[in-house]
């Protein structure tokens, strides 16, 4: 079995720059989902409706009442269009299912050499692990200690010297 292409260019390095706009699923809204969803609509593959693309994003309104809704800063919340927000799930329960079948397949058609991957990963993985749990272990120790002597020291008495002298009151008559 060959590895499809599809499946390389996943896990191939791409070269340039880092988008910056919207996040629609970790993935930026203008320089990829409406491109991508432009083409799709242009081949017939969806029909998402044109609104939906050319203003994908949509004020939010209280569904009882119509009225704008505002965040907890004060903001107007800012919804992506309905239709692209489901397509873009749907999308990603595709590629889930095509990675999963994917990985089935090779687990069938290569079952000796998929479980020596998955030994030999184990194996790495095992110094890392274990350090972490020491690590881990080692700081939370050293936190409750640094804790305990917190409150050790807050419970002290102020005043640690003997107490002030007092003077008689002398009755004068």
């Amino acid at each position: 079995m060959n590895t499809p292409d599809y499946i390389k260019s996943l896990v191939t390095p791409q070269s340039g720059k880092k988008p910056q706009g919207r996040k629609v699923w970790s993935i930026d809204l203008e320089t990829v989902w409406l491109p991508f969803f432009t083409a799709t609509n242009t081949m017939g593959t969806t029909a998402i409706p044109s609104d939906a693309i050319g203003c994908p994003m949509r004020l939010a309104y209280d569904k009882q009442t119509g009225a704008v809704k505002f965040g907890n800063t004060g903001k107007p919340v800012i919804r992506v269009a309905k239709e692209l927000s489901d397509n873009v799930r749907m999308v990603r329960d595709n590629f889930q299912a095509n990675l999963l079948a994917y990985a089935g397949e090779v687990m069938t058609q290569h079952p000796e050499q998929y479980g020596d991957e998955l030994d030999k990963a184990k194996k790495a993985g095992a110094p890392i692990a274990q350090r972490d749990s020491y690590e881990l272990t080692k700081a939370q120790a050293e936190r409750a200690e640094a804790e305990a002597l917190a409150r050790a020291e807050a419970s002290k008495t102020v005043d640690t010297g003997t107490m002030p002298e007092t003077k008689e009151l002398v009755e004068v008559s």
